[in-house]
């Protein structure tokens, strides 16, 4: 289909429960009433139009709490969830209250029903599995979940059953909007009944389909888990707007198989070149496809989450699907490798890079604390820009990991700009990092290295720090010691060693609580200066700290 029309976005009505001097004012043809996205309403302020690609007052005059009755007046009850609507419209109006409860301010959203938003992701829809879309708000993933019900609905005669929470979906009131087609809608009472009204949809009216939107709790987690176990194909969104971030987050991770920590035999790891205590996928995902919606016309297609998840918890980069849509309506499909920062620690995300594309060029400037010139964890030193001074040359060192983390290996050489590659076959390696445990263990294998001529770098322990002195070593380059700390302290008042052991301690900690061993863990008393440096790390992983107790037994907690 080349050609969008909208089912009916029944912008009269939404006009009509506005105050007269607004809707005039929406109606002076200045701006294109395709693009309305909210009008916005609070007491006290200028009432205000969100479009697209702009923003622009609709008065000079002051919101009154009349004026904020008299919209009430014209709209459905608000639930619990503060949420109203039109009956049989896709409009909603969402309430912000004071303290004793009257409301106080408006966001009336333009909901729309729009034909064609599926061609995009189509062939998914058809295959019968289970697809989950994420998004920011106002990417548009309710109006494609609602058009993918018409679809299997209408043209492929399913049984589709849609789980309406705020009546989002299908509209207000109790006949559904016709954007749904022959889908059923079953209203929910309450929030936080969500689940039960899930379960209730596959126990009494037999769905083969059951589209569901905003699941964000565990119990919404786990009965779309048994919905799947059932055999019925779910198409849903939940509260995340990327495959990273939805994997750290412990109420809806089991979404995408959940996460645990295993333990590793040490042939095992050696095996993997991995320390012992790797993070896992616990059990196969509730949704076999994830859809990162970035607009109608852009999306990224994970169609295996499984195979997904698994390689960004072994520190690789998921393939996907990058898929677009020009203006003719015409889909094109392009392969791409998601990169994603710290993979096994589930960081940010820098951006696509396209396979065959060269020599791993990668958006974002080299930079992977996602965050320009902001500060990056270092072991016992930070550093903005340049991490060394010198200039690294020669031919490109390729360095097999023996016993040593891949992940933080690749940071310290992204870190230092220096050229290396990782390999992983120990006979196309030019030289070889392994720990002091790991030498003696396998000393014969790294002996027959060295014998090859490839030279053996032994480490103390598997910090990003003893990796970035290392590679400095190998490559001539002296380290910057940033003595700008602002409170006095250097690393060597504090001694290396020390800032290495705290920095080893907050790794363990924060794998503990990133897998869901522990709610929360207190380190070891700490100065102020390695204080900072472990606040800095646990904000890097997404995790809360704070420093507790007074000096000298002041140290940080990490928690969720």
């Amino acid at each position: 289909m080349s050609e969008r029309a909208d089912v009916t976005n029944n912008i009269d009505l939404l006009l009509a429960a506005l105050p007269p001097h607004v809707t005039a004012a929406l109606q002076d043809g200045v701006a294109d009433p395709d693009d309305l996205l909210e009008i916005v309403m609070d007491l006290g302020r200028l009432p205000e139009a969100r479009y697209r690609n702009e923003e622009r007052f609709l008065s000079d005059r002051e919101v009154t709490q009349d004026e904020i009755d008299y919209v009430i007046e014209r709209i459905g009850a608000f639930g619990e969830d503060n949420r109203a609507g039109i009956p049989r419209t896709l409009h909603r109006i969402s309430a912000i209250r004071n303290r004793r409860g009257m409301v106080i301010g408006l966001t009336c959203r333009v909901g729309r029903a729009i034909f064609g938003t599926v061609a995009i992701i189509r062939d998914l829809v058809e295959t019968g599995k289970s697809i989950l879309l994420l998004g920011k708000p106002g990417t548009g993933k309710t109006t494609l979940l609602r058009e993918t019900a018409r679809v299997l609905a209408e043209e492929f005669r399913k049984r589709v059953v849609i789980v309406d929470t705020s009546n989002e979906i299908a509209g207000d009131g109790d006949i559904p909007h016709p954007g749904i087609g022959r889908a059923r809608r079953m209203q929910v009472p309450r929030p936080a009944e969500q689940h039960a009204v899930m379960i209730e949809a596959v126990e009494n009216h037999m769905p083969e389909v059951i589209v569901i939107d905003e699941i964000g709790t565990e119990l919404e987690a786990m009965a779309a888990r048994t919905i799947a176990e059932r055999g019925v194909q779910l198409v849903g969104t939940a509260h995340g707007n990327t495959l990273d971030n939805l994997m750290i987050n412990p109420t809806l991770s089991d979404l995408v198989g959940g996460i645990q920590a295993v333990t590793l035999g040490d042939e095992e790891a050696r095996r993997r070149g991995t320390q012992k205590t790797v993070l896992e996928r616990k059990a196969p995902p509730t949704f076999d496809i994830l859809i990162e919606i970035e607009s109608w016309d852009s999306v990224t297609v994970y169609d295996d989450v499984a195979a997904a998840v698994d390689a960004i918890l072994r520190g690789e980069d998921p393939p996907a699907e990058l898929r677009s849509r020009d203006a003719d309506g015409v889909v094109h499909v392009e392969t791409v490798q998601r990169e994603l920062i710290n993979a096994p620690a589930l960081g940010r995300r820098i951006g696509p890079t396209r396979v065959g594309g060269g020599g791993g060029d990668r958006s974002g400037g080299g930079d992977r604390s996602g965050s320009g010139g902001s500060e990056r964890f270092a072991g016992s030193r930070r550093e903005r820009g340049g991490a060394a001074s010198g200039t690294a040359s020669g031919p490109t060192q390729r360095i097999f990991p023996f016993g040593v983390s891949r992940n933080r290996l690749e940071t310290a050489i992204e870190r230092l700009r220096v050229p290396a590659v990782i390999v992983r076959d120990m006979k196309d390696a030019t030289l070889v990092m392994t720990l002091k445990n790991y030498y003696r263990q396998s000393g014969q294998r790294l002996k027959q290295a060295e014998e090859h001529g490839v030279p053996v770098y032994v480490l103390r322990n598997n910090t990003i720090t003893q990796m970035e002195r290392q590679l400095a070593q190998v490559f001539n380059l002296r380290l910057a010691d940033d003595d700008e700390r602002g409170d006095g302290e250097s690393p060597r008042s504090n001694g290396s060693e020390v800032i290495e052991d705290a920095m080893v301690e907050l790794e363990s900690a924060i794998n503990q609580v990133m897998s869901g061993e522990r709610n929360a863990v207190e380190l070891a008393p700490r100065s102020s200066y390695i204080r900072r440096l472990q606040h800095q790390m646990a904000d890097r992983y997404n995790l809360r700290s704070e420093s507790r107790g007074d000096d000298p037994n002041r140290r940080v907690k990490i928690y969720r």
